[in-house]
């Protein structure tokens, strides 16, 4: 009997390890691999701070919206456009947390489906009670609708301010700009409420690897957001790449404002490698993220054998070397220019594989949307 309690007491005392805690000295390994870590970074160093900053631009631009509704005139429709420039590109930077709240709020279909639906804003202009919850009216309200109103009803300021203070229709007019600003604004509210409220706890907290976990929501929209809304809205439609080479230049971001383009998407670009990285919105600095989680795993690239962070991280450079030298106005590279254009796809195509297959599969993720352009 005593050699048995020996024996037990060994067990147990081995069990416990050396730090007298009941449980191992986790390895830095283990350390990478906590995903309720990589989640509390992303939530509060990216995606929280990144609303907060949109919500700034975003209430600047309303606040000349409602200048300019007041008093339409030259230098009010200047400033105006000015700020839903900048709130524009800030979008660029929150667009791709599409999962959870937005996801909930379907933000960005209501934010930014382009091109505009022009015959459908104008019906919208004569009817204030027109349904803007449905699908069918993505494309007539949000960014792309205010660049239409803003940009693209006549040549010059002049012009445009004409429209507005029309004696019969300008009211109206005037009216459905409030009424987008005001729309985008309390979907904006929903999402950045329940954000500081419930959902971030809900974020950190779901830190299984199921089809509802945190990482798998994230890591599902995380790669749609490249694949369909950077890749193919941004290059591979207008250019044609994804449409037997016929181009559609007037499919390309913020048509009316052509030559803001190309910086819309060279942010979002920017802000999507930045979330890979785990890059802080408030200091620049990086923390635990979708990086370190498959450095963490050891992932490796599945065509070299090197390590896939930075095989991923390569490729987005390779991505920006062919994103640097565009012209600000992608509609005209379209134009004249295509072949750069469809470069910068053909390097996003690489990228797409990377994320969609090899990360996923190293993480244990499940794609869990659908495509249907053969990756």
């Amino acid at each position: 009997m005593k050699k048995y309690l020996l024996i037990v007491l060994t067990g147990l005392i081995w069990a416990c390890g050396s730090n007298g805690t009941g449980t191992e000295e986790p390895t830095p390994q283990e350390d990478g691999k906590d995903r309720k870590a990589v989640l509390s970074h992303l939530a509060d160093q990216v995606i929280i701070p990144a609303y907060v900053n949109f919500k700034i631009k975003f209430d600047a631009m309303q606040a000349k919206s409602e200048a300019f509704i007041n008093q339409p005139n030259t230098n009010n429709l200047a400033a105006f456009r000015s700020a839903w420039t900048e709130a524009y590109i800030e979008w660029q930077k929150v667009e791709l947390f599409d999962f959870g709240p937005a996801e909930k709020q379907t933000i960005r279909n209501f934010y930014n489906i382009y091109p505009a639906n022009e015959s459908g804003i104008l019906a919208n202009i004569n009817n204030p009670s027109s349904n803007l919850e449905v699908p069918a009216s993505y494309a007539q309200q949000g960014f792309p609708a205010l660049d239409f109103l803003l940009n693209g009803l006549a040549k010059t300021d002049e012009e445009i301010v004409a429209y507005y203070i029309a004696p019969t229709e300008g009211a109206k007019r005037l009216a459905y700009v409030k009424r987008l600003t005001g729309r985008m604004a309390t979907l904006l509210d929903k999402v950045i409420s329940e954000w500081n409220s419930t959902y971030r706890e809900t974020y950190i907290t779901k830190t299984g690897l199921d089809i509802s976990s945190s990482t798998s929501l994230m890591i599902n929209g995380f790669v749609l957001h490249y694949e369909r809304f950077i890749r193919s809205g941004k290059f591979g439609i207008p250019s044609g790449a994804m449409l037997n080479g016929v181009i559609a230049p007037e499919k390309v971001e913020a048509f009316y404002k052509k030559d803001i383009s190309l910086a819309l998407a060279k942010t979002a670009h920017q802000a999507y490698v930045g979330f890979f990285n785990g890059k802080s919105v408030k200091t620049g600095v990086e923390g635990p993220s979708i990086k370190t989680y498959l450095d963490a795993l050891k992932a490796k690239d599945s065509s070299t054998g090197k390590n896939l962070s930075e095989m991923i991280n390569a490729q987005f450079e390779s991505t920006k070397v062919k994103l640097d030298p565009l012209r600000p106005n992608l509609y005209e590279e379209v134009k004249s220019n295509n072949q750069a254009m469809v470069a910068v796809y053909t390097e996003m195509q690489k990228t797409v594989r990377m994320l969609k297959v090899d990360m996923t599969s190293a993480m244990s993720i499940t794609i869990t949307y659908t495509d249907n352009d053969g990756d």
